[in-house]
Order: structure tokens, then C-alpha cells, then sequence
């Protein structure tokens, strides 16, 4: 109980800004961080959540509440996931042999292809987050059932050579708990409304294609590709869920 009590706090510390109380690391509690991750996510999709709560009552303009909800998720995780999209998108977009887009994927430097998708990123995730009132709901659920999907690549899925994960054995447990995670999580999305269930189908198909796609160019995953899903994740259930908002009557 110790040992996962301590692979939450260091799953908080490495994936989260939060000014939380730091706890010894424990090499024999890094598998179990993966396991924690969903919770990690609800934790920063409660905090997400907030503010689309107070925004009706506040009567603020619409472009208030995309800047405000587009910026939070990335504040929240000190750009952590951002920073894995910035370098896997550079890789992947150089179009050179994989051996070069490894190279590439581990260059501290950022390239033009990186901008412009990051440019690209935010206008998109302001666009639909001001586009109307958001379910504080959905926020919620999100970024659990998106960091159900980093959880299940991490322990399914081939890591790359230079990856943290390469010499790391994990429970064999963890993947069908996040699994069932994953289910629930998406059916509480179809109870609190329709376009809040299809807006997490979308983040799911989201963070399907993009770790296909990333996984089929750099040959394996790591901690840049699955920051680079998961930001792509939560972009495609925000773009489901605004458009699911205003095509199907409520």
C-alpha cells in the first residue's frame, strides 16, 4: 500500500504543476505510476472543470473563456505534454528516414514545424472552447480518459531505445484497470449528456490515430509520443463535443 500511495504522489509530482507536497522517490514504485494516471487527469480535469462552472453566472464574452480554458490544461501540467507535441511533430514533420527523425525527436532545439503546429494547436483549442458554454462535465472527464490512453501505450506498447521505459517491467495488472478505467469513464460521459459521450469517443479516436501515426513513424512509444496523443487526444474530444453541442438538440 506504501509503494502506491508513493507512485501517486510521484505521479502527481512528475505529471502536474501543482504546488503539491513532494514525496521520496522509490524506484520500486515508478511501474506503478501509469496506474495513476487516470486519477491524475480528473484531479486536472476538476480544476479545468471550475471555471466552466463559474463562467455562466459570471456573464463574461465567449473569447474570455477560450482563453482562459484553452491556456489551463497546459498551465496546469507546466507544458509537459506540450513539449512532447513540439518534439515528436518537428520528427514527424522533417519527413527524413526514422533514424533522423530519432535524432530530431531528442534535439533540445525547436523547429519550424514544431511552431507551426503549436500555432495551429491553440487556435484550433480557442476557436472550439469559445465557440459556446462548455460542460464543466466534460472537462472533467477528459483529461482522465486521455491519460487512460498514455497509460494503456506505456504498458502495451513497444517502447523506443533512448525511451525512460525501455528497461522498465510493469504489472501486468495495470492495463486492464485502466481499460475498465477507460470504459467507465466514456459511459459517465454518455449519462451526464450526448455530446459530452461523443466529445470522449472523439478524444479516444483522437488519441488512436495519433499514436498510429506516431508510433508507425518513430518505430515505438515514449514519454514525447505520448504527450503528443494525449494533447491531440484532448483537442479532438473538444472539437467532437462542440460540434456534437450544436448539431444534435438538446
Amino acid at each position: 500500500m506504501r509503494r502506491l500511495i508513493t507512485a501517486l504522489g510521484m505521479c502527481l509530482g512528475m505529471f502536474t504543476a501543482l504546488p503539491l507536497p513532494k514525496l521520496p522517490w522509490r524506484e520500486d514504485a515508478r511501474p506503478w505510476m501509469p496506474l495513476f494516471l487516470p486519477l491524475t487527469g480528473l484531479l486536472l480535469g476538476l480544476l479545468w472543470a471550475i471555471p466552466a462552472w463559474l463562467f455562466p453566472s459570471w456573464n463574461l464574452p465567449l473569447t474570455v473563456q477560450g482563453i482562459v480554458l484553452c491556456a489551463l490544461p497546459f498551465l496546469l501540467t507546466g507544458f509537459l505534454h506540450l513539449d512532447g507535441f513540439l518534439d515528436v511533430s518537428d520528427a514527424i514533420g522533417s519527413w527524413r528516414d526514422r533514424e533522423t527523425r530519432l535524432k530530431i525527436l531528442k534535439d533540445p532545439h525547436v523547429g519550424s514545424m514544431a511552431v507551426a503546429s503549436c500555432g495551429l494547436l491553440l487556435l484550433a483549442q480557442f476557436a472550439f472552447l469559445s465557440a459556446g458554454s462548455v460542460d464543466g462535465r466534460f472537462l472533467l472527464l477528459l483529461p482522465a480518459l486521455s491519460r487512460c490512453g498514455s497509460a494503456l501505450a506505456v504498458t502495451t506498447l513497444p517502447p523506443l531505445p533512448t525511451s525512460q521505459y525501455q528497461a522498465e517491467k510493469r504489472p501486468r495488472v495495470i492495463p486492464w484497470v485502466v481499460l475498465g478505467t477507460a470504459i467507465l469513464l466514456t459511459a459517465a460521459g454518455f449519462l451526464c449528456s450526448l455530446p459530452c459521450g461523443i466529445g470522449l469517443i472523439g478524444a479516444l479516436l483522437g488519441y488512436g490515430l495519433a499514436l498510429w501515426q506516431a508510433v508507425r513513424a518513430l518505430g515505438g512509444v515514449s514519454g514525447d509520443v505520448a504527450g503528443y496523443a494525449l494533447t491531440l487526444s484532448e483537442l479532438s474530444g473538444i472539437a467532437f463535443y462542440t460540434l456534437a453541442n450544436f448539431l444534435i438538440p438538446c
